[in-house]
């Protein structure tokens, strides 16, 4: 038997490669060294406009020379590194050595010791970690987020005026409107959008044990505070003045619990939308050339919702254990977190998948309608509920002296099917005054939607 050890051994990688690809720039490892080299650089840009161990600030293009490394990097510096690892056995030091060798390339070898002064590793990792998520969040979760709820937007002002029956428990309950349903999935979402982009990002650089011991010591003369504060913020982060010798990590605990509330609204609208395609209220518009079983050839069966449901499920338990894990850290310093956040981007991964998948369902379900009506006329009871609340309002005004009209309505409906001529009987039986006779009479299950339609206006 040939080997096949080149091959994936994760399907985000290997059969969901198309929907994951755009992470790799960010959450894989040749994305987290360029952003190590990135964080590297820039520390020692802000060395040398400090000032510090005697240095003078960088012309103009030997500082957009050494800030253009990182923009340089690929494959071949992958494999440099991974030969420097080889060696050093530490991936940061790695980095270490190739930003050093960059320099002696650009004539700026001088500076050669101010490459990772005074820095632990963690000083270039919870930096670098913190830019790669927030750029793999707002360049690739963001837009495939986006999408979805764009495409379901359209979809609610679509059909914000079809009349639905509502199911409360399963039952058969007062009618909505299927795009009415679909806008609260909309506004869920957009709340929860918000909610993910305010989280912030922190990060920090303050050395071994978070108390600038050996800055202090090389560079009594330096404002270390707020050089380090300058150096956080000018990567586009928010400074955390005071930790171990790791970053703290309570804004990814923050972000991962923000982005499994939204995956699992995105899990609650899969199985929604999987139960009205069930019910026949919504139909799968066949692809072409598609097969929709290897038995049955009839079937169009909901995959895409199927799919997106169990890679909400792996994302939220790969984000869950990282916010599990990264609350904690053991005394000054422990190595899980490490270990941990290599998997960033496997719960993130599965989330863009889940992603791909609804955006892809969503073009590919329609309305039918006149199912919709059917159910709807099969259900007459549930004007039961509009005939006691009018009966109610007509007691309250003196101008009915029915006793209990929930009780009078109950008996007729409860657990009982009623046709649309009993319930006429009825509501005519009750000796109402005649406008509100006439408001019942002419009310329909399939018109007694309220404001539904109306609602929609708030995600338009």
């Amino acid at each position: 038997m040939p080997p096949l050890s080149d091959q994936p051994i994760s399907p985000l990688d290997g059969r969901y490669r198309a929907a994951t690809s755009a992470l790799s720039s960010h959450l894989s490892e040749a994305g987290l060294n360029r952003a190590r080299v990135r964080v590297e650089v820039a520390w020692l840009v802000a060395l040398t406009d400090a000032g510090v161990a005697g240095t003078a600030p960088l012309g103009a293009d030997e500082r957009a020379a050494l800030l253009g490394l990182p923009d340089a990097f690929g494959d071949a510096e992958v494999a440099e590194l991974a030969g420097l690892e080889a060696v050093t056995r530490h991936d940061v030091k790695a980095v270490e050595y190739l930003v050093r060798a960059r320099l002696d390339a650009l004539g700026l070898g001088r500076l050669a010791e101010l490459v990772h002064f005074a820095c632990t590793s963690e000083d270039i990792n919870n930096l670098a970690v913190a830019i790669t998520v927030r750029d793999a969040l707002h360049e690739v979760w963001l837009p495939a987020f986006d999408l979805v709820v764009s495409r379901l937007r359209g979809l609610a002002e679509r059909w914000a005026d079809a009349p639905m029956l509502a199911r409360t428990h399963g039952q058969p309950a007062t009618p909505t409107t299927m795009g009415k349903e679909l806008a609260v999935f909309v506004h869920r979402l957009a709340r929860l959008r918000a909610q993910v982009l305010a989280v912030e990002i922190t990060g920090k650089a303050n050395g071994a044990s978070g108390d600038f011991a050996a800055h202090v010591v090389a560079a009594p003369e330096i404002d270390w505070q707020g050089l380090a504060r300058g150096f956080v913020e000018g990567l586009g982060l928010s400074w955390n003045p005071l930790t171990t010798q790791i970053e703290s990590h309570d804004w990814q605990v923050e972000l991962y619990g923000r982005l499994t509330h939204v995956d699992g609204v995105l899990h609650n609208l899969c199985t929604d939308v999987w139960l009205y395609i069930a019910e026949g209220y919504l139909k799968q518009v066949p692809q072409a050339g598609a097969t929709g079983s290897s038995t049955m050839p009839h079937k169009v069966n909901p995959i895409r919702f199927e799919n997106a449901e169990a890679n909400l499920e792996l994302a939220d338990g790969v984000l869950g254990t990282l916010a599990r894990t990264l609350v904690t850290s053991r005394w000054q310093r422990d190595l899980t977190d490490s270990t941990t956040q290599r998997n960033i981007g496997v719960g993130i991964g599965h989330a863009l998948v889940a992603l791909d998948n609804i955006a892809r369902g969503l073009d590919e379900i329609d309305l039918d309608r006149q199912r919709l009506l059917d159910d709807l006329d099969a259900n007459q009871e549930v004007l039961g509920e509009a005939v006691q609340t009018v009966v109610r309002a007509e007691v309250v005004a003196g101008r009915s002296t029915h006793e209990n009209p929930y009780e009078l309505v109950k008996e007729l409906t409860r657990g009982r099917r009623v046709d649309a001529a009993t319930m006429r009987a009825f509501v005519e039986g009750l000796g109402l005054e005649r406008a509100a006779a006439e408001r019942l009479a002419a009310l329909t299950p399939a018109g007694y939607t309220g404001l539904a339609e109306r609602l929609v206006d708030h995600v338009r």
